[in-house]
């Protein structure tokens, strides 16, 4: 009875949301601080998610294979991995703000020469450095926004963060599925390839605009703000005391891994095995910002609901559940529906993740957490992309799909079983 009622509480609020935004938001008495922090987030996200969900399309079009990406993919969370402790180290010294105007500059750069020099071992190359860039951006945002907010709004704090800048992207869909034609029309006969080129490089002028934002910003100070080579091994002895991150890093990099192998070659899935035209990609990738929009914005309705840690796990059952299906799915339309199904369940577990490692980490451990969930994402994400690549180019999509579906389903029982007991009861 009192679940039911805590969901009925839920659903009351996520429907006061939708009728009153501003409302809602006032009720969460976010800080100043956060929404300068949002803004930058705002442009980051809007320009890389364009990027990033273009970026193999384009290596397919300049004749790259799932071998090529998979290593390319690969070398890029291997340079996350490798720069994570330098980087927190680096932030220990510089503080937070220095550290994201080093990396507004940085990453957008280093993406744009990606756009222009392709050359195999250029690209991994430049790849592995995007990767040195980008660890900046998993090191200083959860705890920025762990400090920007407090107990009261930090779930809706993350959320809106996930949630809100994917609404932008939605434009950017349409702009990637359509501005060919709109360019053909005006008079101007570009070659596919070339307005491919031409959006990335607009996608990284977006991301560079987050960075006015960032020299407006002051995030309050901590003394261990940063892991370092001290921290590291402060942090693996806490560790051994503390078998809530151990638990939670193994089950976190494993997920991680799942999402590594698919989702950077899901529109090349799309091209390749169902033979969607770039329009229609497009509208699928605007789609996809709509239902992660709304999932994300319902995702502390859920987590409320049923608690952090039942929540996580039935976005990765769903997740998983939806990966076998979609090995089998031969229809054009079933297919874009299960890929929308997925990009939903497996976006609502990203806030619930991070909302349960910053809850359940002490305050001056944060930075610590943050950093070695960095590096433990990156050092499976690295091996699963490379490896995904291998798979995909010889055993095609099918097969490989059904794998990480089957993955998937076992690490969702994997994090309850190794997580729900440390709960004691909580949320």
């Amino acid at each position: 009875m009192e679940g039911l009622l805590n969901s009925a509480q839920c659903v009351a609020k996520a429907v006061s949301f939708w009728k009153n935004p501003y409302a809602w938001l006032l009720d969460k008495r976010l800080s100043r601080g956060y929404w300068v922090f949002f803004s930058a987030a705002f442009f980051f996200d809007a320009g890389f998610a364009v990027y990033f969900f273009l970026f193999n399309l384009y290596l397919l079009d300049c004749g790259f294979n799932e071998r090529s990406m998979g290593w390319i993919g690969g070398a890029m969370t291997l340079g996350s991995l490798a720069a994570t402790l330098p980087v927190g180290a680096l932030g220990r010294r510089i503080g937070v703000r220095p550290l994201l105007i080093i990396l507004f500059i940085n990453a957008p750069l280093t993406n744009a020469v990606r756009a222009i020099w392709v050359w195999e071992p250029a690209q991994i190359a430049f790849a592995f450095l995007t990767g040195v860039a980008m660890s900046s951006w998993g090191v200083c945002f959860l705890p920025a926004v762990a400090r920007l907010t407090n107990e009261r709004n930090r779930t809706s704090g993350f959320s809106l963060i996930f949630s809100v800048s994917v609404g932008t992207s939605m434009l950017g869909g349409i702009v990637c599925g359509y501005l060919g034609k709109w360019l053909g029309l005006a008079g101007f006969m570009i070659q596919p390839l070339a307005v491919k080129r031409l959006i990335l490089l607009a996608a990284c002028g977006i991301a560079l605009v987050g960075l006015f934002p960032v020299l407006r910003l002051h995030v309050p100070s901590q003394q261990d703000a940063f892991i370092t080579e001290h921290g590291h091994r402060k942090w693996l002895k806490a560790g051994k005391s503390n078998p809530f991150l151990i638990r939670f890093l193994l089950c976190m990099a494993l997920w991680s891994g799942i999402l590594a192998a698919f989702t950077p070659f899901a529109n090349v899935y799309l091209t390749k095995d169902l033979h969607i035209s770039m329009t229609k990609i497009g509208l699928i990738f605007s789609s996809v910002q709509v239902v992660q929009l709304c999932m994300g914005l319902l995702a502390p309705v859920l987590f409320r609901a049923l608690g952090l840690v039942n929540g996580i796990a039935i976005t990765q059952i769903a997740a998983g559940i939806v990966l076998v299906l979609l090995s089998k799915a031969a229809n054009e339309r079933v297919a874009i529906i299960l890929y929308l199904i997925y990009s939903a369940a497996q976006w609502m577990s990203s806030p619930g993740l991070y909302n349960l490692l910053m809850s359940k980490t002490p305050d001056e451990d944060r930075s610590n957490a943050a950093a070695a969930t960095m590096f433990c994402n990156s050092l499976v994400a690295s091996v699963a992309t490379a490896g995904a690549g291998i798979l995909f180019a010889r055993f095609g999509y099918s097969p490989v799909l059904l794998l990480l579906g089957a993955g998937a389903l076992l690490i969702a029982f994997l994090f309850h079983s190794l997580i729900s007991p440390l709960q004691n009861g909580a949320g």
